[in-house]
């Protein structure tokens, strides 16, 4: 069994594939627009217009699969009540990767050192997604 996060960004799923590509060095290893399903979507289910929209996507962070849609495109994405963590080697790769995510973002604790670990942080993107950085202890 496997258990993968999947984002839905409202409308900036490309936008978001983008920023995480240069703040994480992610790769997108699959995407697909509305205007390319092989068959056409149960009526009422795709608001008109976004036929360029990310329909599904899927893009790796280090060793993990993360999926991501630009959903019904409301514009108002909801990201709450969990954040994705990132265990990384030292404290400069934490810093760079926190300072990028920072980046039009909020930082709900700086990096610091902490009883668990020589360097933890919590931030929100820009996208409303909360993200966890630590170094393991």
């Amino acid at each position: 069994m496997q258990v993968q996060p999947y984002l839905f960004f409202e409308g900036r799923c490309e936008e978001a594939l983008e920023f995480y590509r240069t703040a994480l060095g992610a790769t997108v290893s699959m995407l697909m627009r509305f205007k390319e399903s092989p068959e056409p979507p149960p009526p009422g289910t795709q608001p008109s217009g976004t036929g360029d929209k990310v329909m599904h996507a899927c893009f790796r962070v280090g060793d993990t699969d993360v999926m991501a849609s630009d959903g019904h495109c409301s514009g108002q994405a909801g990201f709450r009540g969990f954040s994705l963590s990132i265990s990384v080697d030292d404290q400069a790769q934490a810093e760079r990767m926190f300072n990028a995510l920072a980046a039009g973002g909020s930082v709900q604790m700086p990096l610091t050192k902490t009883f668990f670990s020589p360097c933890f942080g919590m931030v929100t993107d820009r996208f409303g997604v909360a993200w966890m950085v630590i170094v393991p202890a």
